[in-house]
């Protein structure tokens, strides 16, 4: 049912900032949090408009209430401006023209199409695999414009179906519970196949990662799959096998496959047979990475090209000096065994570990294995993961491309 708009300055509910805790927002940056009020005017349900004011009056903009959560309001708007169905559609569309060509391949069809708030939507994700979207809805503003925003996105999007993976544990702190199933349209296929930049990958839109592949990583897929040819690569963390694919397409000698979930390498092997590849061109390892890669410097195997694209090591403040020795570990022990002239791709995903502290870390990790290490490139998510300039939060994906002597 659609749900009115709401106008600002017309009786809305009202947070009011204690004083000084205005600027981030006249910065546009678009997070409210509890502290940061004096006053609630009014008894806003959960995800409704309200308007947010300063200590002195001055109105700021509007956003989505979250009365449980930290952080109690997300900005929809900085400017007087009717929040409703129109104000999505034209979200969206803005999204869409942003992943339109050169930015985005015509032909790849694995897609970020919405990015939270860097794409002024906070909380709501929307994926594209093929004829399906994903959607993975994070706040209580999403969610309580959740059928206008499924309606706008079906009438924008040529597909078959929209699927939701809204199975997060961050939904919690927002008092919501975990969603999942369909919203609109056909139920999506077990495997979905996608393509991207010439390499195809079957997707599992109901039980992988994320939404159901690692769209960010797209363009660092390419450059790993452009300085493959004749060299024996070793993915760690390989997952379903993404940048395995992309180094044995780019004409790898050998690729092995190191991962510690079963299904996830059959999946990867899947995808490599996706893509025509001999058996003989690549191995899988079932083992936890740690132990495989001290096996590994025990045994002196080397390798021309190292890939690192661990899970999460930090997922609060509180994890990082913890994080940062788990990130040091893999990375000396990877230059331990690349060969003279061998190149290492290495990333983190942590939002909370920032790019110089990786830096330094991936510095000391080279001290450690006795290697002159050269950064070749900074890495970071593909262009349809965009940051908005005022929320520096929106870039959680770094990494390096290294060169070891």
């Amino acid at each position: 049912m659609e749900l009115p708009g709401i106008r600002t300055f017309a009786g809305m509910k009202q947070i009011i900032l204690k004083p000084g805790r205005e600027k981030s927002l006249k910065r546009l940056h678009p997070w409210v949090f509890s502290g940061a009020i004096h006053k609630v005017n009014g008894t806003p349900s959960s995800g409704e408009t309200i308007e947010v004011v300063s200590a002195t009056g001055d109105f700021l903009g509007c956003g989505a209430w979250s009365p449980q959560s930290q952080m109690s309001a997300r900005m929809w708007s900085f400017s007087d401006i009717l929040i409703d169905r129109d104000f999505f559609r034209r979200k969206i569309e803005n999204a869409l023209a942003l992943r339109e060509p050169p930015v985005i391949d015509k032909d790849t069809t694995g897609v970020r199409l919405v990015h939270s708030e860097s794409d002024g939507l906070p909380g709501l994700t929307v994926d594209r695999y093929g004829d399906y979207l994903v959607c993975q809805i994070s706040s209580t503003g999403a969610e309580y414009w959740k059928d206008t925003l499924v309606e706008v996105l079906h009438e924008l999007i040529p597909c078959k179906g929209i699927f939701e993976r809204s199975d997060l544990s961050v939904r919690k702190k927002e008092g919501l519970r975990e969603s999942f199933g369909l919203l609109w349209g056909e139920e999506p296929p077990e495997v979905i196949e996608i393509n991207e930049c010439g390499r195809k990958y079957g997707v599992d839109i109901r039980s992988g990662h994320k939404t159901g592949f690692y769209l960010d990583q797209r363009d660092s897929r390419s450059m790993v799959g452009d300085c493959s040819q004749d060299r024996d690569v070793l993915d760690c963390f390989s997952y379903t096998g993404g940048f395995a694919v992309a180094a044995l397409a780019g004409g790898a000698r050998h690729v092995t496959l190191l991962d510690s979930s079963g299904p996830a390498l059959e999946r990867a092997q899947s995808n490599i047979l996706l893509n025509g590849i001999a058996t003989e061109k690549y191995s899988l390892m079932e083992a936890d990475v740690f132990q495989a890669i001290r096996k590994f410097r025990a045994e002196n195997r080397q390798f021309d090209l190292i890939i690192l694209d661990p899970p999460k090591f930090v997922e609060s403040r509180n994890q990082i000096d913890k994080g940062a020795r788990a990130y040091k570990d893999i990375n000396m022990i990877a230059m331990q065994l690349l060969k003279p002239g061998g190149l290492l791709f290495t990333f983190s995903c942590s939002g909370h570990m920032e790019d110089a502290l990786f830096q330094k870390i991936v510095a000391d990790a080279a001290i450690d294995a006795h290697r002159e290490v050269k950064i070749l490139r900074w890495l970071s998510q593909a262009p349809d993961h965009p940051v908005i300039a005022s929320f520096p939060e929106g870039k959680y994906l770094k990494g390096l491309m290294c060169y070891a002597l």
